[in-house]
């Protein structure tokens, strides 16, 4: 592949641009001497430096598209490149510093879009202001509120592709953002949910994979889950007392029953004990219909402790050529996370 490197006037690639597959000591001959402010490197790696004759601040790129050098501290500064034969390339490679935000008109990354490497106070300059419906958020962390000057209700996203802004209550609402420089710590309950963002980690073409050893894993276990049933529930009977009228009815049965069976006194005897007799199996005429448990159908429910509940993801930290990184995943990760040259994760 022919090594060349291809600089543009304006951040992502837009502008004036010239293109060269030679080293050009002094950026002068191109009218483009401070006036870089994005690069794209082709085939090998490059050396581009802030001095004519390759003096100065130099900085060494991978093959890439580096969307603002302004990450790497040469916004308007570059003057002179030339092919990085021999010169060793720094650790961590520079193009992970890029940080930015794409802004899509619809979900699913679709409409108009814009992209911001800087903080913006008010979306109306960019005829924006609620209208955003997905974004991508790329190299930092990001904050984005709801009203102008950063402020409102906000929400931190971490690196990753958020189809719908809806699912965290800003679709056609977000009026401002910034970025969150690493060393700040957020708490964890600013920020969008894992489930609301998608990441590509798929492997692009003839791209070069790495092992990163996972340093620290983190199950990050939601609010308690509720657990529901359905059960019978037996109705409470009302208990008023004996069966009256069929005491009465059961008492006069009985008491001519009891007169049938014996003789002289022994039927009186028999008489009284048929009107008792008669008179309770009386009283329960009827109840064993009314007494047949009667049941409705009831919702219980139980929280599971948060101990009991599975994990929403998994916050994964690992190492890569000296740097650390973080990825949230679905599933607990392995001793190793697979990269990409930029330590990307890669599925």
């Amino acid at each position: 592949m022919v090594a060349q490197a291809i600089f543009y006037e304006n951040e992502n690639f837009q502008g004036r641009s010239f293109i060269t597959g030679q080293p050009i000591e002094n950026f002068d001959r191109f009218g483009f001497n401070d006036r870089a402010s994005s690069v794209e490197v082709i085939g090998e790696r490059w050396e581009i430096c802030e001095d004519t004759r390759f003096s100065g601040r130099c900085v060494v790129l991978r093959p890439g598209r580096y969307a603002s050098l302004a990450a790497m501290g040469l916004n308007n500064r570059a003057s002179s490149v030339r092919v990085a034969t021999g010169i060793a390339p720094p650790a961590p490679p520079p193009a992970v510093l890029v940080s930015q935000a794409v802004f899509y008109e619809n979900e699913n990354f679709q409409g108009r879009s814009f992209t911001t490497g800087q903080p913006i106070a008010n979306f109306e300059r960019f005829g924006f202001n609620d209208r955003a419906s997905s974004v991508e958020v790329i190299g930092e962390r990001w904050e984005v509120c709801e009203d102008a000057f950063f402020s409102g209700r906000c929400m931190v996203l971490r690196p990753g592709r958020y189809p719908s802004l809806a699912a965290m209550g800003l679709n056609n609402r977000a009026s401002s953002v910034r970025a969150i420089e690493a060393s700040v710590s957020v708490d964890e309950g600013r920020y969008a949910s894992a489930r609301e963002s998608r990441r590509d980690f798929r492997r692009r073409d003839n791209e070069r994979l790495y092992e990163a050893t996972v340093t620290s894993v983190r199950a990050v276990v939601g609010t308690p889950e509720q657990r529901c049933w359905i059960e019978q529930e037996r109705l409470p009977q009302q208990r008023s007392g004996a069966n009256v009228p069929g005491a009465i009815i059961g008492g006069l049965l009985g008491g001519i029953l009891g007169h049938q069976v014996g003789g002289g006194s022994g039927k009186d005897v028999a008489t009284v004990g048929g009107v008792v007799v008669g008179a309770a199996v009386g009283s329960n005429v009827g109840r064993s219909d009314a007494q047949q448990a009667a049941t409705r159908d009831v919702q219980r429910c139980e929280n599971l402790p948060s101990s009991q509940s599975s994990p929403s993801y998994w916050d994964v930290t690992y190492s890569f050529r000296g740097q650390e990184h973080r990825v949230q995943m679905s599933s607990a990760p392995g001793p190793t996370v697979t990269v990409n040259e930029l330590g990307e994760p890669r599925s």
